[in-house]
């Protein structure tokens, strides 16, 4: 999240930057009375100011307390940890330090602090504060419970007892976990919040690694259970997130910097989409998929969401019930969107602005709800957008809170609130609060009181809770029942099998995961949870059936999702497939007799969940584990399809199972591929004409296939297109007469697409008779895309580069016809000899300095300025410049960021973009440099990345997959495949016309 690449990460045209000078003077900072003056809020809303500076700065995190005080981070050390040494930093603003800090307060003094403000004469207006506890170091967020404080102070997980409720903690905190990520202060662990089942969930951002007790991920939200001390991975991926909620249901929303989108809806074991570009795949290598965000229906605002609710208060107007609110921090604004049932999951719609700043330094950074049921946003306010220098100058002298309430006449004072001085019986009764603040708060009193032993008759309130779970008509109330029973431990398999024919689905749907939660369970019950399996009518409690078999043993596991396979109801949902399939492969090879067993049953044939989504994935994680086990398992997958056509679709899926294991034939040993390569050839000769068999008969080099190729591929008179699939076909597997073949290929007058995939042969062979031939056709060919294929080739290996300098020396290539984005690529090969012949005639290519850089703005500024553009001139110039790369209101292609909901009225933005786009790139559009097997080096952008290969698309949009096999090395690009000097091509009034079509309304 976060007043960083939260603040800036998501939006540039082609990159980050930091905020010019211009748009500082643009900023306007209102003193606190006149910026709720400056808002506009949605009908029935109105805002009123809590507190501002100097009662709290940079306020992070907030939340209220048991007696109604609303207690604040100040997040006054951002971005720099106190008292640590940074060792290196990289072009992410990750940054590596020289230690570990020891926990507070024994580790170095920091300037953050959990200040509770108090409105102690009752006017709306926070008017005492002091601190719980100060000299914490990056710390994000904190929670209620147990009779004090849980505290996140990266890299720990702290609790401050505070059993007297003197506000002064007992003691020294007390470490619950170590390893949180702290390389990035704007994405470390954040926003702890209690879930309905009494598990502590947090977000953990994208640019920081975390390892907890032999956990390790960058992105998803964590869970931590203070009775038991269990700790969990909970969901991966997700992106930069900073806040969480639980809807009426349990489900568990939270926020995104991904451009385009609002939430994630997050499900038990599941994997989501992540900066793969940055961070690579998902931990699970064998997940073979992922969750997108929820679909979103008429996007607005500014890329982020932060601090996301869902409003469950009884204060604002009936249309917002239920209505996910979130923080807009770029868009420095408040937004609220629908949320409505898709499939098994959610999507949303886009509802209106709840709060309007007109304010360039609003920056909202959490929302929450309060005892009076209004929502309360804090505000960083900063005229800072942006941190990728950690040295920037921030100013932390600001910061205001401010109360969303609906506009009616005013209400008597909120009576003073003491859950702790409430009776049991009141607070059974609260459990039907129509505010969810009083609910959770209930629960929580009673949970404080079981583990103080002070609760009174636990029997006969676990008992009452059980009642209202089984017998209650109402939804909410019996799940409500649900999550107290369990809170208070009450959840037994006796009771939990009564649960299971509640007449609530999502009722139903929480007792499965509670019962899986809790650890192992009886055979009896196994039975129960297959027998509901089997007849269960409702996606939502399928759904949590595949998350729970994935913790179950295999014996258990099994015959409930070979209940859903025949039952075959679930293969269209968005969610369900998968979770099926990451249950499935949690036994894949610990149980592997009970998952062969129920996928060789012919009757398994007759599903489409079973036969399209688990078999083949089940089939390439078997080719994947490269044993004899693991081959044998796939050959009786395969042989037990009913038809050659069923077993068509297989092929495929064992190529990718070896790709992904980096398989290299040459020194595989034999014994491991014998059987399938020899099944593979009897394959191929009995259908011959399946193009998928071929590819995986070439990737084996079996040599009867491999022949049979050739010769296609360079039969003259067979259909071109069949000749350049063939080409295509063999242009990784290095048959060393393949050189010999192609290089008279470069010299006819074939068609281009022939050329294109001869050079892609031609590539694999490290010859000077091929760097010839390819600087040849280069000096010979009129065609920009065979130009273009033909110097990818040239630029990536040392010694085609060398030779090819070399006729530049001669004087027989002219250095001015070669593009600058590609010769700039040579950098890549870390050749200081290259470099120097580079440097010799292109001079420095190096990113623009910033000096240089401000002044080319600053030139271009006033070309803008000095007249009017012509729209329709400029959708023209966009199609034929930023199309083939970019969206804009739904026209072009998706493979830089989406300009439409971009950051594109700021003209300076968009000029320092287009200027020097190598300078800082957005992490999600980081190109990548790959060191091949056979010493190529490809860049590009991977547009399509798992486990078996990558796909590279470069500016042109041209595209190439590179298998895993094939890959010796892989690296973040410094160079972004943005062309630097697109701008150059444009004269003044083509830019202004290009810049009045960009920054249109719609």
């Amino acid at each position: 999240m976060l007043l960083s690449s939260q603040f800036a990460r998501w939006t540039c045209f082609f990159a980050w930057i930091v905020l010019s000078p211009v748009q500082l003077l643009q900023a306007q900072g209102y003193e606190p009375a006149e910026a709720v003056g400056q808002m506009q809020l949605a009908v029935g809303l109105e805002a009123q100011l809590v507190a501002s500076e100097p009662m709290v700065k940079q306020p992070v995190a907030m939340e209220f307390d048991d007696r109604g005080r609303l207690w604040v981070i100040q997040y006054l050390q951002y971005p720099n940890p106190a008292e640590l040494k940074r060792v290196q930093v990289d072009r992410f603003s990750r940054t590596k330090y020289d230690r570990i800090p020891d926990p507070p307060p024994k580790g170095p003094k920091g300037a953050d602090r959990i200040t509770i403000l108090e409105d102690r004469d009752g006017d709306g207006c926070m008017d005492h504060s002091h601190d719980f506890v100060s000299g914490l170091n990056l710390a994000s967020g904190f929670a209620f419970g147990m009779d004090g404080v849980f505290v996140l102070n990266v890299p720990y997980l702290l609790f401050y007892a505070d059993r007297n409720r003197d506000d002064i903690p007992d003691g020294d905190p007390e470490v619950l976990l170590t390893g949180f990520g702290m390389e990035d202060a704007h994405s470390v662990a954040n926003s702890l919040t209690w879930g309905p089942d009494g598990w502590l969930y947090g977000c953990q951002g994208s640019t920081v690694t975390a390892n907890i007790r032999g956990i390790e991920f960058q992105q998803g939200v964590w869970r931590y259970h203070p009775v038991n001390r269990k700790f969990e991975l909970f969901c991966e991926g997700g992106g930069n997130s900073w806040g969480l909620d639980f809807d009426q249901h349990g489900r568990l929303f939270y926020s995104t910097n991904f451009g385009g989108h609002v939430l994630l809806h997050g499900l038990q074991g599941g994997y989501y989409v992540k900066s793969f570009a940055k961070h690579g795949e998902l931990h699970n290598p064998y997940a073979f998929g992922f969750f997108d965000h929820a679909p979103h229906t008429d996007f607005r605002g500014g890329h982020v969401t932060v601090g996301g609710i869902i409003y469950q208060g009884d204060n604002w107007p009936a249309r917002f019930k239920d209505k996910y609110i979130a923080g807009d921090l770029l868009g420095h604004a408040v937004q609220w969107h629908a949320v409505e049932p898709f499939g098994s999951t959610v999507r949303t719609i886009h509802g209106g602005e709840v709060l309007k700043s007109n304010d360039t330094w609003f920056a909202p950074t959490d929302l929450t709800l309060g005892p009076d049921g209004a929502v309360y946003v804090s505000d960083w306010h900063d005229r800072r957008t942006a941190h990728p220098d950690p040295d920037a100058d921030w100013d932390r002298t600001n910061g205001r809170i401010y109360r969303i309430v609906s506009k009616r006449p005013p209400s008597l004072p909120v009576a003073p609130i003491d859950f702790s001085q409430k009776s049991t019986e009141q607070l059974l009764q609260l459990h039907r609060h129509p505010s969810q603040w009083h609910v959770r708060h209930a629960r929580q009193e009673l949970v404080r009181r079981a583990t103080n032993r002070t609760l009174g008759d636990e029997s006969a309130i676990r008992a009452e809770f059980f009642s209202v779970a089984k017998n209650s008509q109402e939804q909410n109330a019996a799940l409500e029942g649900l999550w107290s029973l369990n809170a208070l431990d009450g959840i037994s398999e006796s009771r939990a099998i009564l649960l299971l024919d509640s007449i609530h689905p999502i009722v139903r749907a929480w007792t499965v995961r509670l019962i899986g939660d809790h650890g192992p369970i009886s055979a009896d019950f196994a039975q129960q949870l297959d027998q509901l399996a089997e007849r269960e009518t409702v996606d939502e409690v399928r759904q949590q059936l595949a998350c729970t078999a994935a913790l179950l043993p295999a014996n258990q596991a099994m015959p409930i999702i070979n209940a859903n396979i025949h039952r075959d109801i679930d293969n269209d949902d968005p969610r369900i497939p998968l979770l099926w399939w990451w249950a499935v492969e949690r036994h894949s090879l610990t149980g592997r007799d009970e998952v062969l067993s129920r996928f060789l049953r012919p009757s398994f044939w007759n599903s489409r969940l079973g036969t399209e989504t688990l078999l083949p994935r089940l089939i390439r994680r078997y080719a994947a584990e490269n044993t004899t086990d693991g081959f044998d398992s796939v050959m009786k997958l395969v042989q037990q399809a009913p038809n050659d056509q069923a077993r068509e679709a297989l092929w495929q899926p064992i190529l990718q199972g070896l790709q992904q294991h980096q398989v290299h034939i040459e020194t595989e040993p034999i014994g491991n591929l014998q059987s399938l390569s020899q099944f593979v050839l009897l394959s191929w000769r009995k259908t011959p004409e399946y193009i998928s068999l071929l590819r995986l008969a070439i990737f084996l080099r079996l040599q009867e296939p491999l022949q049979v190729a050739m010769a296609k591929a360079f039969d003259s008179k067979a259909a071109t297109a069949d000749r350049a699939e063939m080409l295509n076909l063999l242009a990784s597997c290095g048959e060393p007469s393949l050189m010999e073949k192609a290089l008279p290929l470069l010299e006819r007058d074939e068609p281009e697409v022939i050329l294109i995939a001869a050079i892609r042969v031609l590539a694999h062979f490290d010859s000077p008779t091929v760097s010839a031939a390819l600087i040849a056709k280069l000096r010979s060919s009129s065609s920009s895309i065979l130009r273009t294929q033909l110097m990818d080739r040239i630029v990536g290996r040392k010694s085609y580069v060398r030779d090819w300098l070399s006729a530049v020396e001669r004087g027989e290539i002219n250095p001015t016809t070669a593009p600058i984005d590609q010769v700039r690529r040579i950098g890549l090969l870390e050749s200081p000899d290259l470099d120097a012949l580079v440097a010799k005639y292109w001079g420095r290519l190096q990113a623009s300095t910033s000096e240089e850089k401000l002044a080319e703005v600053r030139r271009l500024n006033n070309d803008l300025r000095a007249a009017a553009g012509n729209q329709e001139e400029g959708q023209i110039l966009f199609n034929k410049l930023c199309a083939s790369c970019h969206i804009l209101f739904g026209e072009g292609k998706r493979i830089g960021p989406d300009l439409t909901s971009a950051n594109r009225l700021d003209r300076d933005f968009l000029l320092i973009s287009l200027v020097d786009p190598h300078s800082v790139i957005r992490k999600e559009y980081v190109g990548v440099s790959i060191v091949t097997t056979d010493g190529r080096v490809l860049n590009g952008l991977p547009t399509s990345r798992d486990e078996s290969e990558i796909t590279l698309v470069n500016s042109k949009n041209e595209s190439e997959r590179v298998s895993r096999s094939e890959i010796a090395e892989i690296k973040d690009s410094q160079v972004s495949i943005m062309p630097s000097d697109l701008y150059r091509q444009l004269s003044p009034q083509q830019l202004r016309d290009l810049f009045s079509y960009l920054q249109r309304n719609n």
